[in-house]
């Protein structure tokens, strides 16, 4: 039956935590036995959450920093389904929160307009990406939520992005904005007016709604993340395509920083199988977990791709394919992305891409870059379904699990730089939905992350670097 915003209100009523307050984690509850079985200790056992939202270790406390269906800031609610996010400093003590909401064309009832619509008069529909037949903005987009560090207390928040659909996940540039994914490439027709399957840039600094403008030379297909070299300004992208395999991209840009001037996009291939090759150990086992490989970039055309076969034609041309490329994170001159059904075991992989010194370059010829399984779970108590993850301070990845199941519990897990897994939360909230959108605040005191069903954004604060070795 489908959940109302009624009567998940009236659930969360019981729960201190809706109103905003602050849960010690362990300080009212005893710490009891772990029950899932990790490779290695973390933070200690899970205090179970008497408000029924989130366990953590003792130490840890989390705040609730938005909820859906409140009022904004510009009179908006807070839509539903809260997906990926980015944490951007502002100066001072301000950070800016961009967090996408995965709303389908259908969502009406779930979108920054509120029930029924209400309040869609409310949103300047010239700066939508996409207007239904009736005159509303598509509901899906982004939210901006302005963040205190320093008293840990929500300043504003407002829409950013409307129009488009499925906004799954994304990615942080370097020059302050959130790149805005869409996982869909359903076309215009049935009361759409525009193909979608882009991205969209939405600037932190932005004080309303951004004009919402594709960056069609990035590609059109179910696009789920984004990362960007700080060093280079080479973005890449994951595909988490529902029909099969996807590819994992990079996106060489005309302009530093100006991706809407257009860029040349490539597809990763593996130099020892230009054939193409599945990465997923499923059937053959081409690599395991630690083994690395030397790429090459495949050059694509037809991005736009109007059939949606752009994944197809790339593995055609040799690409590497990918079951399921989700959440990727760029960290300290490496990245790594997730790949959620991946492995032999349909537990889940996490991939490292190192950059050649030459990256994009054509020197990259004679020292390419490398990918590493770096992770390949074969069980799904101590990793299952891997999908956002950032890569801590420290060091350490931090994954949100995307398990929708009736009996296996979501966590934030972390993963040490030799491949060891450790549990850091559990989602104990009703809905049991993918937790996503972790990043942390620039100070490494923080860690955001939603719950993605109904919505609802968390700011965790605990001893952090006590697992940084």
């Amino acid at each position: 039956m489908p959940t109302t915003r009624r009567s998940v209100l009236s659930s969360a009523a019981a729960g201190a935590a809706f109103l905003g307050y602050a849960r010690l984690a362990g300080a009212q509850t005893a710490p009891v036995a772990e029950t899932y079985r990790n490779e290695i200790a973390g933070y200690g056992p899970l205090a179970p959450d008497p408000n029924g939202i989130l366990d953590l270790p003792a130490g840890f406390a989390y705040r609730v920093v938005s909820q859906f269906g409140e009022t904004m800031s510009d009179g908006l609610e807070v839509p539903y389904k809260a997906d990926g996010m980015g944490c951007i400093p502002l100066g001072g003590s301000r950070v800016a929160l961009i967090r996408n909401h995965e709303l389908k064309p259908s969502d009406v009832n779930y979108g920054p307009g509120g029930m029924a619509r209400r309040l869609s008069t409310r949103i300047d529909a010239r700066r939508a990406y996409d207007v239904a037949a009736d005159g509303h903005a598509l509901p899906g987009g982004t939210t901006t939520l302005i963040y205190d560090m320093a008293k840990q207390t929500l300043v504003s928040q407002h829409l950013s992005l409307t129009g488009t659909a499925v906004n799954c996940a994304g990615g942080v540039t370097p020059w302050g904005s959130w790149l805005s994914c869409e996982e869909t490439t359903v076309k215009a027709g049935g009361g759409r007016s525009k193909d979608h399957g882009y991205v969209f840039e939405v600037p932190a600094r932005s004080k309303g709604l951004v004009q919402a403008t594709p960056l069609k030379a990035m590609g059109r297909f179910q696009h789920e993340a984004a990362c960007v070299d700080p060093r280079t300004g080479v973005v890449y992208m994951t595909e988490d395509s529902f029909a099969g395999p996807g590819l994992f991209y990079r996106f060489l840009p005309n302009a530093l920083g100006e991706l809407h001037k257009g860029g040349k996009l490539q597809a990763l291939g593996f130099r020892d199988a230009p054939g193409g090759v599945s990465t997923a150990n499923q059937g053959q086992v081409v690599w395991r977990q630690g083994d690395w490989k030397e790429v090459v970039w495949i050059d694509l055309d037809g991005v736009e791709s109007p059939d949606d076969d752009l994944r197809l034609r790339g593995a055609k041309a040799g690409a590497a394919t990918f079951a399921r490329g989700e959440g990727i994170h760029f960290g300290a001159g490496e990245m790594y992305f997730t790949c959620t059904s991946g492995g032999a075991a349909r537990h889940g992989q996490i991939m490292r891409y190192v950059p050649s010194a030459s990256e994009g370059k054509p020197g990259e010829r004679d020292a390419p870059g490398r990918l590493q399984l770096f992770v390949e779970s074969v069980d799904d108590k101590v990793l299952d379904y891997g999908d956002n993850l950032t890569v801590a301070p420290w060091g350490h990845l931090i994954v949100c699990e995307d398990r929708y199941s009736d009996t296996k519990r979501n966590h934030i897990r972390g993963v040490t730089p030799e491949g060891k897994v450790y549990t850091i939360a559990r989602n104990v909230f009703r809905e049991n939905a993918e937790l996503a959108g972790v990043c942390f605040s620039p100070d490494g005191s923080t860690l955001f992350v939603n719950i993605y069903w109904p919505g609802v954004t968390l700011a965790i604060t605990g001893p952090w670097r006590s697992r940084a070795a």
